[in-house]
């Protein structure tokens, strides 16, 4: 999966034990002594939890919306490795045979959980941990992975170039556009998926899209840019005027004052999920439910929306009127196309090596 995020690799090394062994002493000391002596966090019985997640902007956001406000302020200790996601699966995978692994909390996006659960990386989740789950949009809640955020691949459009309706993933080759489309290498592998959608394929069979993707090149011949930032730069300046992309950067972009208007195609938009799932050799499960379970309300919902421009999974985040058009409505919903998230994982390889050949030269 694309990056969703301008997502730093940074990295933050794991505190040894002496935490651990602070907290045990302090919770003994509040059987013959004032609460007063022990740390803030050990006097609420909180814990710790090593959360993983992406560094810069985004896990600023996370802070602000949820650790700080729903854990910390509780009296949860959080220690925080940041890195990019390979590094963060890497440590996971080597992690899972042992006794005991060093995180808690994981932060990834849909393909990435799913192939840690894939490998045998991932907690099974209780649900009955996570009463707010009951207000989980429906279709997304895995056994392994709790979604935090959602979007979908729909078009973007320069509003004061693009004067007809746009309405399906089939603009992208109109021939007026000609040199004026923009392809983002990030998320490559949902141009497969939407123009199969305008071939007779699907979710599961993306196969049809490769004709798509070879007419798209010779009607519009697009411009192919590494990063979501480059494509908004893009459009920004006019050197492109329509793309396929996260509603949520739509939602972005608008607010930083580009003027394009997202168009929801009526093949459907491709899904997308990202949050958080437990690894099976989690030290502290009983804090990871809580993490999870504070995730899902609508406070949370209402801040990660308004800072990230993401949607939200949940059906009682009563987002503010500012920020409502990040979201889905009802309809919209219903015909988000939700990835095969195995058939893509055996193909993005070949999609990729087919992708640079045939489309990027």
């Amino acid at each position: 999966m694309g990056l969703l995020l301008d997502r730093n690799a940074l990295s933050q090394p794991r505190p040894n034990s002496a935490g651990r062994r602070e907290f045990i002493r302090g919770a003994g000391a509040l059987l013959g002594s004032s609460a007063l002596s022990a740390p803030l966090w050990a006097q609420q019985g909180g814990g710790e939890l090593l959360v993983s997640n992406w560094g810069g902007d985004w896990n600023n956001n996370v802070i602000n919306a949820l650790e700080q406000p729903e854990l910390e302020s509780k009296g949860i200790k959080i220690l925080r490795d940041l890195a990019a996601a390979p590094a963060r699966k890497t440590k996971i995978l080597a992690e899972r045979n042992l006794p005991r692994g060093s995180v808690d909390v994981a932060h990834f996006t849909d393909a990435d959980a799913f192939e840690l659960n894939q490998q045998g990386a991932l907690e099974t989740l209780d649900y009955s941990k996570i009463p707010n789950a009951k207000h989980l949009l429906p279709g997304v809640q895995k056994p392994y992975f709790v979604p935090f955020y959602i979007s979908g691949v729909v078009l973007i459009y320069n509003k004061n170039r693009i004067k007809a309706p746009v309405t399906s993933f089939a603009d992208l080759l109109n021939p007026e556009y000609a040199g004026k489309v923009g392809l983002i290498d990030q998320i490559y592998f949902n141009y497969f998926l939407a123009m199969g959608l305008l071939n007779g394929g699907s979710m599961s069979n993306a196969e049809p899209g490769l004709e798509k993707l070879r007419q798209l090149k010779k009607a519009v011949q697009p411009r192919i840019y590494p990063s979501h930032q480059q494509a908004a730069a893009a459009l920004a300046s006019e050197e492109i005027w329509i793309t396929a992309n996260y509603n949520a950067r739509a939602a972005q972009w608008k607010a930083d004052g580009i003027p394009v208007e997202a168009a929801f195609p009526k093949e459907g938009a491709i899904g997308f999920e990202g949050g958080v799932c437990i690894p099976k050799r989690a030290r502290n499960k009983d804090n990871a439910y809580r993490y999870i379970n504070a995730m899902l309300t609508p406070q949370v919902a209402q801040k990660i929306g308004k800072s990230t421009y993401y949607a939200v999974p949940i059906d009682n985040a009563n987002l503010p009127p500012e920020i409502q058009s990040i979201d889905f409505t009802p309809d919209q919903r219903k015909r988000i196309n939700r990835v095969d998230l195995a058939y893509t994982a055996t193909n993005q390889a070949a999609w990729l090596d087919w992708w640079n050949k045939e489309i990027k030269i």
